[in-house]
């Protein structure tokens, strides 16, 4: 009702001659019906308009809120008032409302609230002749009680009878009774913060409690230098320039206008308003020395405007080193903490679209072949896609557990016999065939390695140098080159050789800003969908981390457009130079079909797969749902019954561990002797070094590498022919 409700004005006009004379309705129609036969067209219009005006009086006597109108002159004499408005004054009849009013304006408003009630209708008339104008006032009732009225007023030019005011009123009590409410509990609010304060204020000189929309600041507790201008009763003054004077005589000249820009209001807010607390440090006059105070300011308000703040001053002369180096490590942590929670969501992001990436291609590639059954070619070809999908994916997951590993301290490095020129020859034949995929040429130099044979993890090494080689692989554009060296650098000891391993490529290069966060976990320079590279970007930090688990280093140097080299140091303890063992010949080798192994798993698919890929290579194969039936098997089987144990590790009733401990405990050592690989989808090198230690020969990882089991099982069972058949 506030904005842009109007009347008619000829309306209020009938409206008006309705009022000056009160015929009956019906009396009304039959002059009506009268005019229709004798009188002209004009006539009957202004009939209709009658009509029509007795029938909003009518409308008007029966709304729920109060209408009346007055005339707009000096007496403000009431022309009409309706129902609603007489029971709102407890008024029964309209004799009396007009005794209680003396039918006035003047009469209906609280003499307390008349004087500015009638000004605001005034002004509010002033500055806008369309809209209603809007005033809350007291009145007083009939048995005497006070209530409160909203008043939705305007003011009209009237030809029956001149200048009026029509109103809509309202009972508005309730409104100011819940305003009051509020009042009394943001006041409630306001004891409670200050107790609050009190309990945190131990250490502050001084403290206040600030209102920046108000401009009011209230003394909680204050110094000698600020009492001056608050006394000691913690009184209430204007926020603006309330420190002026304690700037001017007690803060030294360097820091006052710090200080002023500190407490400036515009500030506060602007601050407050990316982080919840501002601090300053400045100096004031002291006895012999300036005395450093920390200023705090803190925003306690309850929404997320800032207007309600704290101001704490605090005496930090004899811990101002101590605390401002706290303040550095607590503001270091949490940039940190924050760009790690960046570094999460942008991994997150990447291995979304990773994972399910690949994971398309194999849910695809799998509905391609259902529905070419009979096409063996394109079965073929999508069987092979969904292998290379499979590959992808699997890398990214074991990229994933290798940093956890690492950073969980569950990798251990092996020191076992390695030669370096067999390892960078296996490391070429491998990456060649993927840059044959992007026409990419790959060189190797090795011609400054001496001594091949050391002692090291070869697996580590080959994986850090696959890392690097397959990082210069995705970043380096069709027809490339990619150049692959190793070399022995000067000896640091007699017994142990330093190596230094180099791939360059001319690829896209690295630029300048990345380099320093090239091996931070998660960080790729592109993201995946705008680079096209698949990746979860933790093969660099892999590597590093690995090198420096070797005690050596990496280090890059790039230019963008031109390519990247990336440099590996590492020390290895030389191998004494012995006579090789003759390699078995091809008789000594055994016939899988004469073979049975004993495949223990609680799963039914991985069974179902273990054994056709068995028997695929000629083997026999019994199985075993859990660890206490491959127990049972093995101890009441006769000795030769089975050649190989495969066994899962986690499984119901009894797990790998265990199973594999109860069988090397049996007395027959004909039974107690057969060779058991672990086969478990636990691939962390504590796994491997907890299933090593319960007696097992070798840990292989789910999803099974066909070619790496037959490999394993092939090599197991030709040691233990030759040791006949006993560890």
């Amino acid at each position: 009702m506030k904005n842009g409700m109007k009347f008619d004005y000829n309306i209020i006009e009938y409206l008006l001659s309705a009022l000056e004379h009160p015929w009956e309705e019906a009396s009304a129609s039959q002059a009506f019906l009268s005019d229709v036969q004798t009188e002209n067209v004009q006539q009957l219009l202004q009939m209709q308009k009658m009509q029509a005006a007795y029938q909003i009086k009518k409308f008007i006597d029966e709304m729920p809120g109060g209408f009346f109108i007055y005339h707009a002159d000096a007496q403000e004499e009431i022309i009409y008032a309706n129902e609603a408005l007489l029971r709102l004054f407890g008024c029964e009849t309209r004799e009396e409302f007009r005794e209680l009013t003396g039918n006035s304006f003047r009469g209906i408003v609280h003499p307390e609230d008349l004087d500015e009630v009638e000004q605001s209708i005034w002004e509010q008339i002033a500055g806008s002749k369309y809209d209603l104008d809007y005033v809350e006032y007291q009145i007083i009732r009939k048995d005497g009680g006070v209530r409160y009225v909203e008043d939705y007023g305007h003011y009209v030019r009237s030809e029956t009878a001149g200048d009026i005011f029509y109103v809509f009123v309202g009972d508005a009590t309730e409104k100011r009774e819940r305003q009051r409410e509020e009042v009394k509990r943001r006041d409630r609010e306001y004891l409670r913060r200050l107790e609050m304060i009190e309990g945190l204020s131990i250490d502050y000189e001084s403290i206040f409690y600030a209102d920046l929309d108000a401009d009011r600041i209230q003394a909680y507790r204050v110094s000698d230098r600020l009492s001056d201008k608050f006394g000691q009763d913690g009184s209430v003054q204007k926020y603006k320039g309330f420190d002026a004077e304690y700037i001017r005589e007690w803060v030294c000249p360097e820091d006052r206008g710090l200080v002023s820009r500190m407490t400036d209001p515009d500030n506060i807010r602007k601050n407050l308003a990316q982080k919840k607390v501002m601090n300053a440090c400045y100096r004031i006059y002291g006895d012999e020395k300036p005395i450093y105070i920390q200023l705090r300011i803190v925003d306690v308000g309850s929404s997320g405007h800032i207007s309600q703040v704290v101001l704490g001053y605090r005496n930090i002369d004899e811990a101002m080193v101590q605390e401002m180096e706290q303040n550095r490590i607590l503001e270091s942590a949490l940039n940190e903490a924050q760009q790690a929670n960046q570094a999460k969501n942008a991994f997150l992001s990447n291995m979304s679209h990773d994972i399910r990436t690949p994971m398309n291609a194999i849910v695809g590639y799998a509905i391609l072949a259902k529905n070419h059954l009979d096409d063996k070619e394109k079965i073929l070809e999508y069987l092979n896609m969904i292998t290379s999908s499979s590959d992808i994916l699997l890398q990214l997951l074991n990229n994933v557990f290798e940093v956890v590993g690492i950073e969980s301290a569950q990798i251990y490095l092996e020191e076992d016999k390695c030669n370096i020129l067999d390892v960078m020859n296996n490391i070429q034949t491998v990456m060649s065939l993927r840059g044959e995929e992007k026409n990419i040429a790959i060189s190797l130099d090795i011609s400054g390695i001496e001594h091949g044979s050391v002692y090291g993890d070869q697996q580590k090494l080959s994986q850090v140098l696959l890392y690097l080689i397959d990082n210069a692989i995705k970043y380096t554009d069709i027809g490339g080159h990619i150049w692959i060296s190793a070399s022995e650098q000067q000896m640091p000891s007699k017994d142990i050789a330093a190596y230094r391993f180099i791939v360059e490529d001319n690829g896209v290069g690295i630029s300048e800003e990345f380099l320093e966060r090239i091996f931070e976990p998660f960080e790729r320079e592109k993201s995946t969908t705008l680079a096209g590279v698949y990746g979860t970007g933790l093969g660099l930090t892999i590597a590093k981390k690995i090198v420096e688990m070797m005690g050596g280093d990496i280090e890059i140097s790039s230019t963008v457009g031109k390519g990247s080299r990336f440099v590996v140091t590492l020390h290895f303890r030389l191998q004494e130079q012995k006579e090789e063992a003759p390699a078995r010949t091809q008789e000594d080798a055994f016939e899988p079909g004469q073979k049975t192994i004993l495949m223990v798993d609680d799963n039914e698919i991985n069974l179902e797969i273990g054994m056709e890929v068995l028997k695929d290579a000629g083997y026999c194969v019994e199985t075993a749902a859990d660890g206490s039936l491959a127990v049972e098997k093995v101890k009441h089987a006769k000795p030769g019954t089975y050649d190989l144990i495969l066994m899962d590790l986690q499984m119901p009733v009894m797990n790998g561990f265990d199973a594999a401990k109860s069988i090397r405990a049996l007395e027959d050592p004909r039974l107690s002797g057969i060779p058991i690989v672990a086969l478990s989808a636990n691939a962390f090198s504590e796994d491997k070094k907890m299933a090593l230690n319960s007696g097992m020969n070798a840990h292989l990882p789910k999803p099974i590498d066909i070619e790496q089991l037959y490999g394993v099982i092939e090599q197991i069972l030709n040691d233990a022919s030759h040791q006949d058949g006993v560890l």
